[in-house]
């Protein structure tokens, strides 16, 4: 009696998009817009591609025209008849052109492009009806996945582009972004502001998390922390959360003297600031350290909050945290001028869910 082996499953279309994500990588690593594409013939990997216009100087060297190149190469023939393609981001005009011109059996991509796309977002050249050649077209595999990797290389060059327009003042320090990239949980699109008429050209960083119609609150954190204490709180449910590094921790600027760190110059700018946020009345969120300050704030603008609520310490040990934005006594002034660094290390996550519902009820929202 003989047994016949049974063939190994063929891998899936979530396992080559996987592989064409990995190319978007090595692409977004070199500087070039993160696109990543595979060719695939009866379930083996014939060739792979990645966008390196920058590199070549080559306005076609877009991940799918590479992969086919050298899908074309592999195989000794400019027709790819049976084989799919498939890439991170939904192709432009030129690339289903070439992909039409090889034969293409089948083309699947991850996130739509709304700007360029031409499998549906802006035109749909594989639905042509005088077109001599049919392609099957599938959208959406790892979609949310490879829209990430894009908005993360076009935030970071946005971010890039914010620091060379914001520059930093002759008495002032800027702690490398490198000594925050190890922390966990605060890995929050960064905001900036520099034209205040209060800030003197200080640079002050914040975080901006959550959708228009939740309930608003400003975390307020004291000397010797940062913005990182609110970590647990931020991006939860149902709350926005809006977060400044005073001016001389976190990740904003540290003057190098210790002359203008006064609560109430604290104060002022936050109160410049709060003039360009959302209007209508907010929750005061603040650390046990912030308690003087945020007394400050709510007594000059009384009807800007509907609540001040201390939040409360989690007990956890996060000293690295709170040294990450001095690298040496150079960014220190704010330290010398308002107190240490901290001790305290925010909510816990279980404390910050129940903070939450405080804030909503402050603010009469339901917490169904």
């Amino acid at each position: 009696m003989t047994t016949e082996a049974i063939p190994a499953p063929m891998p899936g279309d979530a396992h080559w998009m996987a592989l064409a994500l990995a190319e978007a990588q090595l692409a977004a690593e070199a500087g070039e817009v993160p696109v990543g594409a595979v060719l695939v013939k009866d379930g083996q990997l014939i060739a792979t591609g990645r966008n390196t216009p920058v590199a070549q100087h080559d306005p076609s060297a877009h991940a799918e025209i590479n992969a086919l190149r050298a899908g074309a190469a592999a195989l000794g023939n400019y027709r790819l008849d049976g084989c799919e393609l498939f890439v991170t981001l939904e192709p432009c005009a030129m690339c289903s052109g070439a992909m039409l011109h090889s034969r293409l059996a089948r083309v699947v991509y991850g996130a739509t492009d709304p700007k360029t796309g031409a499998a549906g977002s802006v035109l749909d050249l594989f639905a042509e009806p005088r077109l001599n050649h049919r392609t099957l077209v599938q959208g959406g595999v790892l979609a949310q996945e490879c829209a990430a990797v894009l908005q993360a290389f076009f935030q970071q060059r946005r971010s890039a582009a914010r620091a060379q327009a914001e520059p930093l003042r002759d008495d002032a320090l800027r702690t490398p972004q490198e000594r925050f990239d190890a922390l966990a949980g605060y890995a929050f699109a960064p905001h900036h502001v520099q034209d205040l008429p209060s800030q003197q050209g200080w640079r002050m960083h914040y975080v901006d998390e959550g959708g228009k119609g939740d309930a608003c609150c400003l975390c307020l954190h004291g000397p010797g922390e940062w913005g990182y204490f609110f970590r647990h709180l931020v991006g939860l449910p149902g709350l926005r959360t809006l977060v400044p590094d005073l001016i001389g921790f976190g990740k904003s600027d540290k003057p190098k003297r210790e002359a203008p760190h006064r609560l109430e110059w604290h104060r002022d700018v936050l109160l410049e600031w709060l003039d360009r946020m959302p209007s209508g009345a907010m929750v005061l969120a603040h650390s046990a350290a912030a308690t003087d300050l945020a007394a400050l704030l709510q007594a000059a603008a009384p009807g800007r909050f509907a609540a001040m609520l201390l939040v409360p310490d989690g007990g956890e040990q996060i000293e690295g945290a709170w040294r990450a934005p001095f690298p040496d006594r150079g960014y220190e002034a704010a330290l010398r001028a308002l107190g240490p660094i901290a001790t305290s290390s925010g909510p816990a996550p279980a404390q910050a869910r129940t903070f939450v519902r405080q804030v909503r009820n402050a603010m009469g929202y339901s917490n169904t």
